[in-house]
């Protein structure tokens, strides 16, 4: 990642020149990105060491500009599955849905860098919850509602493209507990997305 976005940086600097020129403002912008999921992995009980898988995903989102500073974002992937470990060892997979709703702030005196900063809620459900131990099944809350942090910029190619790049804060969390049974604790998620894609404004 470090690499990539350390590439998306050189690429900004030499094409500053023609974009510098280009404006945009058009009401809608579209983005699709790369996204590594980077989970927090902590909570349930002590000596429940659970943990779901990092990964790659994609994602898109849609936004609507109020004003050349003022807009809101919807974020959206599709179902992403994951494999659960407990202390180290695989105990099954689930998947989960994580669209995000952002209200942002645009700064629009850098020219062609257009960085933002945003904030909103995020809505998970899981599904395909395939989960067990020895002599138990287990299974989750199946929605979660938590806030959402995002900080990024586009950088302007002409007066309709864009290259993102952009990390969010996201606040996950479900129960596990044993299936019909006891609750095990509180298990949070809570990911970092850093991602990077292109936008598309008119």
């Amino acid at each position: 990642m470090r690499k990539i976005l350390l590439a998306v940086a050189a690429l900004c600097v030499m094409t500053s020149g023609p974009a510098m020129a280009q404006h945009q403002d058009g009401k809608w912008q579209f983005r699709a990105r790369a996204v590594h999921l980077d989970s927090e992995n902590k909570g349930v009980a002590p000596g429940l060491d659970v943990g779901i898988n990092d990964k790659w995903m994609p994602e898109v989102d849609v936004s609507y500009y109020f004003t050349p500073n003022i807009a809101a974002e919807l974020v959206l992937t599709y179902p992403q599955k994951h494999t659960v470990r407990l202390n180290g060892d695989k105990i099954g997979t689930l998947k989960h849905l994580p669209p995000t709703l952002l209200l942002q702030y645009h700064f629009t005196d850098f020219g062609a860098f257009k960085p933002y900063v945003g904030a909103g809620v995020n809505y998970t459900r899981f599904s395909s919850v395939d989960l067990a131990i020895p002599g138990a099944a287990l299974d989750v809350k199946r929605s979660s509602f938590g806030a959402a942090l995002q900080v990024g910029f586009d950088y302007a190619l002409d007066k309709n493209w864009s290259l993102n790049v952009d990390v969010k804060k996201v606040y996950i969390d479900t129960d596990v507990k044993v299936k019909n049974g006891a609750s095990l604790g509180n298990f949070k998620v809570n990911p970092w997305l850093i991602g990077i894609g292109l936008g598309y404004r008119f």
